[in-house]
């Protein structure tokens, strides 16, 4: 693979309870550990950037795939729901829900430009096989 970008994050502190930033400063932020998973809650965590960071990334995949069908999604909107929970051998895991509204898009070309941005989006490449991911269309807000 030709890497045509990478960004780099340090975390310091206590991991999750802790600080992470960007090597340019775009991203500088306090983390905390959910009040779900016992902590305080009231600032970022890893589980928010990933689904935020995975719908932009869809969104551009989705675009992508559109577009070569010649399908108009300028109103489209991602939604990332990333759950964390245990797993049988004591670690912990990832579960993935992408919400995709397609308004004036129908149903059957819609669930076709997912399952495309699905095979092409780098994030959806990156956990294939490791994380169950599913994927709905539902009507716009």
């Amino acid at each position: 693979m030709q890497v045509l970008y990478t960004a780099h994050a340090r975390s310091t502190g206590e991991g999750r309870s802790g600080h992470v930033a960007t090597s340019d400063g775009t991203v500088d932020l306090d983390l905390a550990l959910p009040k779900e998973m016992g902590g305080p809650g009231g600032a970022a965590n890893p589980e928010q950037l990933f689904a935020a960071g995975y719908a932009a990334c869809f969104h551009s995949a989705l675009r992508g795939v559109a577009r070569r069908a010649k399908v108009e999604v300028s109103e489209a909107a991602i939604e990332a729901s990333v759950g964390i929970g245990k797993l049988d051998n004591g670690g912990f895991g990832l579960t993935v829900a992408l919400a995709v509204e397609l308004p004036g898009v129908d149903q059957e070309t819609a669930r076709q430009l997912l399952e495309q941005a699905h095979q092409v989006c780098p994030y959806s490449n990156a956990v294939r096989g490791n994380v169950e991911v599913t994927l709905t269309v539902r009507e716009a807000r």
